[in-house]
């Protein structure tokens, strides 16, 4: 349902579709429609998206927002980011509230996953 001035849709470069789909589709079970080579839809069950395009990624270095997914369990989401081409760029660590870590998509993208689980 779409909200009045709430955070509706969010958009993210890809510098390969193809590969950026199937490791969301492994690794967090988000469904796809492709719109043309060079854009695709992505819903996770909470928010929608897409990815477009281009040789640019998001990095925290670079000053891009950082999307940040919760977990039940990191370590098992770690390893499935592993497996799925996911780099790990900072091991889990402590933090007020809970444990993250941050990881690239195979594209290069950042992202991060915390829990306030296993404290």
């Amino acid at each position: 349902m779409n909200k009045h001035e709430k955070i509706n849709y969010l958009e993210l470069p890809s510098q390969d579709i193809t590969k950026t789909k199937e490791f969301f589709k492994n690794v967090f079970d988000w469904s796809f429609e492709d719109f043309g080579d060079e854009y695709t839809a992505f819903s996770d069950g909470t928010i929608n998206g897409g990815f477009f395009k281009s040789t640019m990624n998001c990095s925290m270095q670079m000053g891009s927002a950082l999307i940040v997914f919760y977990s039940s369990n990191l370590e098992e989401t770690q390893s499935k980011i592993e497996k799925n081409d996911g780099k790990i760029i900072n091991e889990i660590f402590n933090f007020p509230g809970g444990r993250r870590f941050h990881f690239s998509d195979p594209t290069g993208n950042e992202y991060a996953v915390w829990s306030d689980l296993g404290v």
